[in-house]
Order: C-alpha cells, then sequence, then structure tokens
C-alpha cells in the first residue's frame, strides 16, 4: 500500500464462506446432513503463474533446508508483490526464509531477501543491519548496494546513500549507479541537470532498464511541474511495466489536476490494494460518487486493523485518509509527523506540510522546512506550503 517505498505487503488467509440459499417463498435453506450440496463454485483455472509458483513451493516443502530453493521461492514471491501490491505475497516471502529468519546471520543471499521484506515493512534499520553485513561478507553484490542505496534515500541519508551508488560501478552495475547518483542529485538541488542526464542514459542503457529510469524520469518531471511529461512516461509504464505503485503515482497526478473521473474506472477492479483504494475513494469524493460512504467505511477498517496488528507501514496513506476523507486535520497531522520521523521522501513532506496548515499548526511541520531547505529540493507541489 505505501507509495513511499514501491510498496508493502502482507501473508493472507483464507476463509470459507458458506452460503443459504432463499426457497421460492424466501424461506431459508438448511442442509440435513453434511452430504447436502449448498453451491456448486466453478473452479478457475490457474495461471502459469500461479502453477509455477505451486510447484516451485511443493519442491520447497520437500527440500526445507534448501536455502537456494527458499531464495527462489522468496524471490518469486517479492516479484509478484511489486507488481500487484498485494501485501500476502510479501508475507509468502517471509514465509519461504522461515527457517532462516530468526537467524542472527543467515546465508547471504537469504539476508539480502529478509533485508527487502524487511525494507517493504519500514523496518529500516535491521534492513540497514543486514544489508551492511551483506555487502561485508559480499562486497561485490550489487544489488545489496543498490537496496543499501535505496534505504538510505528514503531516510534521507544522502551522503550515505551514495557511498552505496559510488560502489555500483565497481562491482560491475555501471548503469545502475550512475541511475542511483543522478536520482541522489535530484533531490539535492540540480533537479534540471539531473532530468538531462537521465534521458542520455536512456538511450544509452541496456533496454533491461528502461522501464526503472523511465519512472525515475516521471517521478521527477512531476517534482518539477512538467506534469505532461510525467503523465506521458506514467501511461507508457502501465503498458510496458504495470504495477500497483505506477497505478498509484499516476491516479495521484490526475487527482491532483482535478481529473478523478479517469481514476475511477482505472481503479475500481484494483480495491484488494489498500494504497489504490484510497486514490479510489479520493477520487469518489472529488465527483461526489454515491460509492464515497462504503468506501470510506472500508478504509477505516483496514487501518484499524493494520493499528491492531502493531503496523505502521502506512502513516502517510492514513493521514491523506484523515485529512482528505474524515476531515481530522488535527490526527492527519500527528500521523504525518509519526510518519516523518521515519522516511523523508517529498510525498511525505507534502502531507505533513498540508496537514499542519489544515490543523493551523505551520511550526509542527518545521523539522520538514529546514529538512528540505538543507536538502535542497526542488518540488513543485510544495509551493506555497513553506
Amino acid at each position: 500500500m505505501a507509495q513511499g517505498m514501491k510498496p508493502a505487503w502482507r501473508l493472507a488467509c483464507a476463509a470459507l464462506i458458506t452460503l443459504v440459499v432463499g426457497a421460492a417463498q424466501g424461506a431459508p435453506f438448511t442442509p440435513k446432513s453434511d452430504n447436502d450440496v449448498i453451491e456448486t463454485l466453478r473452479d478457475r483455472p490457474l495461471s502459469d503463474e500461479e502453477r509455477a509458483w505451486r510447484q516451485l513451493r511443493a519442491q520447497a516443502r520437500e527440500k526445507p533446508n534448501d536455502a537456494s530453493l527458499a531464495a527462489r521461492l522468496a524471490q518469486q514471491a517479492i516479484a509478484i508483490s511489486r507488481r500487484d501490491g498485494d501485501p500476502r505475497w510479501m508475507g509468502q516471502a517471509q514465509g519461504a526464509l522461515q527457517a532462516w529468519w530468526p537467524q542472527a546471520a543467515p546465508p547471504p543471499q537469504i539476508r539480502l531477501l529478509r533485508a527487502t521484506i524487511l525494507q517493504n515493512q519500514h523496518d529500516f534499520g535491521p534492513a540497514l543491519r543486514d544489508l551492511d553485513a551483506v555487502v561485508q561478507q559480499d562486497p561485490g553484490n550489487a544489488q545489496a548496494w543498490l537496496t543499501r542505496a535505496s534505504v538510505l534515500q528514503v531516510l534521507g541519508r544522502y551522503d550515505e546513500a551514495k557511498v552505496s551508488c559510488e560502489a555500483l560501478p565497481r562491482v560491475g552495475a555501471p548503469w545502475h549507479g550512475q541511475a542511483c547518483l543522478l536520482e541522489l542529485s535530484s533531490l539535492q538541488g540540480q533537479g534540471e541537470q539531473a532530468m538531462t542526464a537521465l534521458q542520455s542514459l536512456t538511450r544509452q542503457a541496456p533496454p533491461a532498464l528502461h522501464d526503472w529510469l523511465h519512472l525515475m524520469q516521471a517521478e521527477l518531471a512531476e517534482r518539477l511541474g512538467r506534469r505532461e511529461r510525467a503523465e506521458a512516461l506514467y501511461k507508457q509504464l502501465l503498458i510496458t511495466a504495470p504495477d500497483a505503485y505506477t497505478e498509484g503515482a499516476y491516479a495521484d497526478l490526475l487527482l491532483d489536476q482535478g481529473r478523478a473521473q479517469e481514476v475511477i474506472p482505472r481503479l475500481e477492479k484494483q480495491q484488494r490494494n489498500d494504497g489504490l483504494l484510497l486514490r479510489l475513494a479520493l477520487a469518489y469524493a472529488q465527483t461526489k460518487d454515491a460509492r464515497l460512504d462504503a468506501t470510506v467505511q472500508a478504509l477505516r477498517a483496514r487501518f484499524n486493523a493494520a493499528r491492531e496488528r502493531g503496523d505502521s507501514v502506512h502513516r502517510r496513506e492514513e493521514a491523506r485518509f484523515a485529512l482528505a476523507l474524515l476531515h481530522h486535520p488535527k490526527t492527519a497531522l500527528q500521523l504525518a509527523q509519526a510518519n516523518w520521523a521515519v522516511q523523508k521522501e517529498p510525498a511525505d513532506a507534502l502531507i505533513l506540510l498540508q496537514a499542519a496548515r489544515a490543523a493551523q499548526q505551520d511550526q509542527s511541520a518545521q523539522s520538514a522546512r529546514a529538512f528540505i531547505k538543507q536538502a535542497g529540493w526542488s518540488d513543485q507541489r510544495l509551493s506555497g506550503l513553506l
């Protein structure tokens, strides 16, 4: 759901639903024995991806101590979770690593995957400890360096993130290293230069990296106020590499322009993802859609359930929910402050500044203003709030 870390997930469970079918006069049907058939459900054919997942999971269960097999299973679940934004797949990934999860020093491949899961749960401290251990043990691990740079960037620790970016060319990932450094520079007062360099890099880089580079450009274009360019890039990505994160980013762009009518048909069938459900509710609010109340109640239940689980991943989304849909600016401000204490991306600053202004407590966002000034951010979305 979280848009900040591209995205977060949890484990799911299945439920058996018993349907009661009414008789012609409306009387309930009561089965007389366990053998009575209440309803026949039509089986849905498994997709190739689901079939491959089940086969791999069966193999992993037959060899519960095979770290390589467990890692493959976790990697596949993480990939699906990132694409769909479904928290259950990240839970599946953690479950695949359960035999090694509590270990202080599991094998490097397991430790890197554990760090990836912890990152998406916003457990950044433990994630960094795992990543530090991996790059010390396996200094040629490019994925570990890149993930470490990403975590440090979200935390606003740009100098440390730069060290990880600079390590990438030395370990055989020059394209990733250049992109990593350019994204950092775009957050430190060099947005225009970074955009030009990213466009040049995309022309030279292998095609497999183009979607990643286009996403960087789309987000940067938004910060620079180039909405048409950002929209074109998001629309292209939703064709070539659709995922829940990009869908949410594109929905936000449309909502900011008052184009909620375009958001609704895109998100109506993606309500399993909490972040997309939030944006659907915001679109309903803009259009005064009769479905708004039911959607708000669904979101309220989901946020309450997350709080009961001790899940604090979605504070930014809950702050938006409290501000825009519940109209509780003080609650939104408290949530946004707690979120800002954990992560520092432009969207985190935006909701904090908006909530502080709505609550008539502008001074409560002073820490964000100080950080933005020191870092050198240039973000048109923040204009008027600083």
